[in-house]
């Protein structure tokens, strides 16, 4: 990559590979990197990923790693001390209360499971959650992804229209 990334999203464990795609995409629209941690629900050259990111995947800077570990070793920084941000339908304060900043590691968990509740509590202080009425059980992850990271680009830069 010839630039720091804006920001970095994680995806953990994700499984439905459109989601992906998409996430991709929306990586590549606001200069994000990609985090995909392993083990996932598809293969990287699945049709369905690709197509979901268009052409646009050749230009998405992504890398994916083994497990959490290898992820905290990647960014150099333990995640406690880094400026991460786990979303979970369990938190309790809303992402809309983080002044994001350039760097910032938005964390997302599986499309079926979510974050790991291990993770959650080491983690606590970090954890932001997209409001929605109580009927719904939870947001596309592609949808929540998109609402975070361009409510972080809204903070961080100018519109880059």
């Amino acid at each position: 990559m010839l630039y720091e990334p804006l920001l970095h999203i994680v995806l953990y464990r994700p499984e439905i590979p459109p989601n992906t795609g998409n996430i991709g995409r929306t990586c590549v629209a606001i200069g994000a990197k990609l985090w995909l941690i392993e083990p996932l629900g598809f293969q990287i050259n699945e049709k369905q990923l690709r197509r979901a990111g268009l052409d646009y995947w050749p230009l998405l800077e992504w890398e994916a790693v083994p497990d959490w570990g290898a992820l905290a070793a990647r960014l150099s920084t333990p995640l406690a001390a880094k400026r991460a941000w786990f979303f979970t339908k369990t938190a309790k304060r809303p992402y809309t209360e983080i002044s994001f900043q350039k760097g910032d590691v938005l964390i997302f968990g599986s499309e079926s499971s979510g974050l790991p509740p291990e993770i959650l509590q080491q983690y606590s202080f970090q954890a932001v959650r997209v409001p929605m009425r109580p009927e719904v059980r939870s947001l596309n992850l592609s949808a929540t992804v998109a609402v975070a990271a361009y409510e972080a680009v809204r903070q961080i830069q100018p519109p880059i229209i």
